[in-house]
């Protein structure tokens, strides 16, 4: 019987290596440090999610037919997948830098606009740009 193999230590809870292979049709076993896939990490429940994802190739309405949940449910068990595998906190900082950019943007504007009205001086213009971009 197989089992699924921990990767993390039952003892102390740290992360577990995989250090010896057998093969399973003659006594050849190798051993060392061997790295497993982040997927096989997973737990059966998201495990199952990610095998429905794929086949319905990433369409949210089938991976709801196939699995018979809501939408709201598809999201969230795909945001639990990402944020097990690592990448949630990554998303969050190239949206929070998008959001970032974009009202750097839109102050830039607004600056180079009550120049051109004469509300501003150049020299007022150039000292809040250097203020957005941090360089004083």
């Amino acid at each position: 019987m197989d089992y699924k193999m921990p990767h993390r230590c039952p003892v102390c809870d740290h992360e577990m290596k995989i250090s010896k292979l057998t093969c399973t049709y003659c006594p050849t076993k190798i051993e060392g440090e061997f790295s497993s896939c982040k997927f096989c990490q997973l737990p059966a429940e998201q495990l199952i999610f990610m095998e429905a994802f794929i086949k319905c190739r990433g369409n949210i309405k089938e991976v709801e037919k196939e699995l018979g949940i809501s939408y709201p449910t598809v999201r969230n068990r795909l945001d639990s997948v990402i944020e097990a595998l690592g990448y949630g906190d990554q998303e969050r900082v190239l949206e929070t830098e998008k959001v970032d950019s974009q009202e750097g943007t839109l102050r830039r504007q607004g600056i180079l606009e009550a120049l051109e009205r004469g509300d501003i001086t150049a020299q007022e213009a150039t000292r809040q740009m250097r203020n957005l971009s941090g360089n004083d």
